[in-house]
């Protein structure tokens, strides 16, 4: 069940992008086998280890201590087997552990091997630390968002970690999946979230090259800035936001708001020098009304309306519910697999499992006996 059905994956397991790109390759019905990298003495919990944590469904999941006499075996014996592998360790981390591509590819050479870092294995940051805004930060990403003469507002971590990381390499993984049934042969995969991030700006950069960019936030068509492209506060402290962009939605918008008379807002609707003071005008509009009378009003009106939900009101806004957009699995509502598929359907999430959980099945099924298998554990090799 699923496009990716019969493929096997090796996550070395990490935060952010690496779990969030395994979930991916999980839900689409690969078989993804997580390795916790433990110590024996004291196993850490993250976020992705949790019992029934979201970015950890659908694994298989083993505890292994790389470090200790025997580890690192254990590790090549599943690489064996594998169609892929993902990790996210900065640069030469997986090589000083002996389990570089070179190795892994010599023991396997249709692996395809994924590698998430921030900045990317070459460069003279590579080496650096970082988190989700230092890399949107150094592509102009995160400059660009945020409230005019107000400091940049950091988009959560879904242009970095999400967007540009974890989804991209998942990408990445099935462009090589598809070129290695011509090849016969895996390759090295470098996944930048930098790089990834960058390449989600690249309509900003057209128009910014076209000279219709303006370093000012709040200033642009897509930063707020146009009245007919923004959010507005409403009476009760909410907030809508409206896209009336195309002509047909914006006269729309204008005789819902009782304003086709206004011939000045009608035909300057592109009058950039004029926007501010058009948005000053809708928001005066906006604040006279509910936000639950403005749903009833414009929703499905054709104007490009929607209410500005909290996390705990999409999960019951009616198209969500409609469609399923949210689902239960253990004891977390999360998003449901996406894209769906006509014939390869989506299984339905399964709770993530603690670490360990699968030691001994996935080890077994790699041809290590049961004698090796208890020999590991009382060297606490694996856990």
């Amino acid at each position: 069940m699923g496009p990716l059905s019969g493929i096997r994956v090796l996550e070395v397991g990490g935060i952010g992008p690496i779990p969030f790109c395994g979930m991916i390759l999980s839900d689409f019905g690969a078989d993804v086998v997580r390795i916790d990298r433990v110590s024996s003495a004291s196993p850490p919990a993250t976020m992705s280890e949790e019992p029934g944590g979201i970015l950890g469904r659908n694994r298989k999941v083993i505890g292994v201590d790389l470090k200790a006499p025997g580890g690192v075996e254990v590790l090549l014996s599943l690489v064996d087997h594998m169609d892929v592998l993902i990790e996210g360790f900065r640069p030469g981390v997986m090589e000083r552990l002996g389990l570089g591509p070179d190795v892994c590819q010599k023991r396997n050479g249709r692996l395809i091997f994924g590698r998430m870092t921030g900045w990317g294995q070459t460069g003279p940051m590579a080496h650096a630390p970082g988190h989700d805004i230092n890399y949107i930060s150094t592509v102009g990403l995160l400059r660009a968002i945020g409230s005019g003469g107000q400091k940049p507002a950091p988009p959560l971590n879904v242009a970095g970690d999400y967007g540009g990381g974890g989804m991209l390499l998942s990408l990445g993984v099935c462009a090589a999946l598809y070129e290695r049934q011509v090849s016969g042969k895996g390759q090295v995969l470098d996944a930048a979230m930098c790089d990834g991030a960058a390449l989600l700006t690249n309509t900003v950069y057209e128009i910014m090259q076209r000279g219709e960019w303006s370093a000012n936030r709040e200033s642009n068509l897509l930063d707020g800035g146009a009245h007919f492209y923004a959010t507005y506060e409403t009476a009760d402290g909410e907030f809508v936001s409206i896209a009336a962009s195309e002509a047909q939605f914006y006269q729309a918008l204008l005789h819902e708001l009782g304003l086709t008379d206004d011939h000045e807002l009608s035909v300057e609707q592109m009058n950039s020098a004029k926007w501010e003071t058009f948005r000053t005008r809708f928001a005066a509009i906006f604040k006279t009304k509910t936000r639950a009378a403005w749903d009833r009003q414009l929703l499905d009106k054709g104007v490009c309306y929607t209410p500005v939900l909290s996390f705990e009101e999409a999960q019951q806004f009616p198209h969500n519910r409609v469609r399923g957009t949210f689902v239960k699995a253990g004891s977390f509502t999360q998003a449901a697999p996406a894209p769906r598929f006509s014939r390869t359907t989506l299984a339905a999430p399964q709770p993530g499992a603690k670490m360990g959980t699968h030691t001994d099945r996935i080890l077994t099924a790699a041809g290590l006996s049961s004698t090796r298998i208890q020999e590991l554990h009382r060297s606490g090799v694996i856990v």
